[in-house]
């Protein structure tokens, strides 16, 4: 398990990357300058970037939003999300129907729009769907109740963010797979969208092959990323090495910005049976 000075002791042996967004190139709050470098400089020497992230918006937001953060475009080809994932999947098996939604209130309005789909009580609804907690100080216990009224139903749960737990500015918050995974603890069906699960690396993949112009070798194409749950075994799933970023989500277990142990952070990522290129605490060239 190496440490890397930066991104340029790999950026040779690949021709594209994948990276996560938050947690790698901002926290939620504010861009991480020197990942948005890093990634600038890596195109200009003919990379291709796709961002994959977990957000449950679908691309355009998105891009918005780093723009507002000053993520410029020049540091990346493509976005990819798995609220565009999610989508897709609205709209070929839920136009019409009445969903719950669960997360914060018109924050995720993007997800349904035009697709007549009305949100109502879960009493009337053919699914719920989760894109993240209610607010940012809950915490997923809290919901044990709607839990059991959900199970009563019957209902099926599409969760459009998988992440657990999310970096926002120096707080660590809970995510929509938080829910989701409380939810499948106790029997309910759950269908999980987005990282780790293949449907959203192969249109990464599609992208990044897009921007390339050519089809690409899956051993030159490199995932970046700061979740084992999510990142890393994504990038196994999907036959791509992995630079894992260190000081986001795990910071405080691996003394990240202090000295970290390489043999704590290879056990950390020995379950995911990633094929780990190094790790950084910060993204940066």
């Amino acid at each position: 398990m190496k440490a890397l000075d930066g991104l340029r002791d790999l950026a040779p042996r690949y021709d594209a990357i994948l990276s996560d967004v938050w947690g790698v190139v901002h926290n939620g709050v504010a861009a991480h300058p020197t990942a948005v470098e890093a990634l600038a400089i890596y195109r200009a020497q003919g990379g291709r970037v796709v961002l994959i992230t977990n957000a449950p918006r679908p691309a355009a937001p998105i891009i918005d939003m780093l723009d507002r953060m000053g993520i410029t475009r020049d540091a990346y080809d493509a976005v990819v999300s798995s609220g565009g994932a999610t989508r897709a999947i609205l709209a070929d098996e839920y136009r019409g129907h009445t969903l719950h939604y669960v997360g914060p209130p018109h924050e995720n309005d993007a997800l349904f729009e035009g697709l007549d789909i009305t949100l109502g009580p879960a009493e009337a609804a053919s699914a719920v769907v989760v894109t993240d907690l209610d607010r940012d100080d809950e915490i997923p216990e809290m919901y044990e109740a709607r839990i059991r009224s959900w199970l009563a139903l019957k209902l099926p749960m599409l969760c459009a963010n998988p992440d657990r737990v999310v970096e926002e500015g120096d707080r660590i918050n809970y995510c929509g797979g938080a829910i989701a995974d409380l939810y499948e603890a106790h029997g309910g069906m759950v269908r999980m969208i987005g990282k780790p699960y293949r449907p959203i690396y192969t249109e990464a993949l599609h992208q990044a092959e897009i921007a390339a112009g050519r089809p690409l070798d899956r051993s030159r194409i490199l995932a970046i990323g700061d979740s084992v749950r999510t990142d890393a075994i994504g990038a196994a799933g999907a036959g791509l090495d992995l630079l894992f970023i260190t000081g986001s989500i795990h910071a405080a277990e691996l003394d990240a910005f202090g000295n970290p142990d390489p043999a704590a952070i290879e056990a950390l990522l020995k379950p995911s049976d990633a094929n780990v290129a190094g790790f950084m605490a910060k993204l940066g060239w």
